[in-house]
């Protein structure tokens, strides 16, 4: 029978599979149903900056009797902890329910807010911390490395206070990919998770209004990480390379392990499906590997990589002229 253990940030997980940051893992009743249906870890909702400034603004907007400093700063003060308070237990039930993984998340986009909060998720038990980043650049006068240094200072900064793993969830639009990812392993980071999937704006025609876009995955985005994961889990060899986005079968998890990844997230799949998908997914790893006589994922892991396959240049490849030009 295959050994589907692995490590990750440090972490040895049963099997590959991780549940990503989302509202599948806002509760110790959905993580136990997660664990059963396989899951080799997961990661918590994220508990967003930008979430606690608006629960304190609603607070303070529809409060009475804060005519004087000292009730608003203790109203302040009050619904952060609270928002605080609430994520830290959920992090020691969870630790307590199950025997898998638990990575906590930050969704942010200052670093000095979430020093203290990393020194508590550490003390709660968490067995790791996802930063969870992304800021739009709008300044046409800005330099592309004063934002990209952002990422370097918050890697930093969390890193310095806390003895367990940091990874950071990484977006596309970078530059250079490559350069940044070694950059935060240097400043660091033990992993990046490639890639996250952002809030992406629609417009309604109709009522000329600006809406949400699709919130889910689907399967053909796996294109986005995969080239990535093969490239930056061989070119940067002092950190973990977690694959996300696109992964909604068992195919889609040998590939990611293929081209290099430590770990592969699901959460898409998970909602459409429910979580005997990760099940299935598992099943699918486990009856693959025997029937190409792999003891286990370090057999293969990273066999289809950048640097493995005979000619490289195919991950760099842009153009699809080559492809297409036999279309009329």
């Amino acid at each position: 029978m295959a050994n589907l253990e692995t490590t990750y940030l440090g972490l040895k997980l049963k099997n590959p599979v991780i549940v990503g940051s989302s509202g599948l893992t806002n509760s110790v009743e959905k993580i136990v149903k997660l664990r059963d249906a396989g899951a080799g870890a997961v990661v918590l909702k994220s508990l967003f900056e930008e979430q606690i400034n608006h629960d304190v603004n609603r607070v303070l907007y529809t409060g009475q009797g804060l005519d004087y400093p000292e009730a608003m700063d203790y109203i302040t003060s009050y619904s952060r902890n609270n928002s605080v308070s609430e994520y830290i237990q959920l992090i020691k039930d969870a630790k307590a329910a199950v025997d898998i993984p638990v990575i906590a998340s930050i969704n942010c986009f200052s670093a000095d807010e979430w020093i203290d909060f990393a020194r508590q998720i550490e003390k709660a038990g968490a067995d790791a911390i996802e930063l969870n980043l992304f800021v739009v650049n709008t300044d046409k006068n800005s330099d592309p490395s004063e934002y990209e240094e952002l990422y370097y200072q918050i890697a930093k900064s969390v890193s310095e206070v806390v003895t367990i793993p940091v990874s950071m969830k990484l977006g596309l639009y970078f530059s250079s990919l490559v350069a940044v990812v070694n950059k935060l392993s240097v400043s660091g980071a033990k992993g990046v998770v490639l890639f996250n999937r952002f809030y992406e704006p629609d417009i309604d025609i109709n009522n000329l209004t600006l809406t949400a876009a699709e919130v889910f995955s689907s399967p053909a985005d796996i294109r986005r990480s995969l080239r990535w994961v093969a490239i930056v889990s061989d070119k940067i060899k002092n950190l973990d390379v977690a694959a996300s986005t696109g992964v909604h079968d068992g195919d889609a998890v040998i590939k990611q392990l293929l081209a290099g990844a430590k770990a592969v997230q699901v959460c898409s799949a998970v909602y459409k499906n429910g979580p005997e998908i990760v099940t299935r997914m598992l099943n699918k790893l486990e009856l693959w590997m025997d029937e190409k006589g792999f003891k286990s994922v370090d057999d293969f892991r990273g066999a289809m990589s950048y640097r493995k396959i005979q000619n490289p240049a195919l991950y760099e490849r842009a153009q699809f002229m080559r492809y297409f030009s036999k279309f009329e």
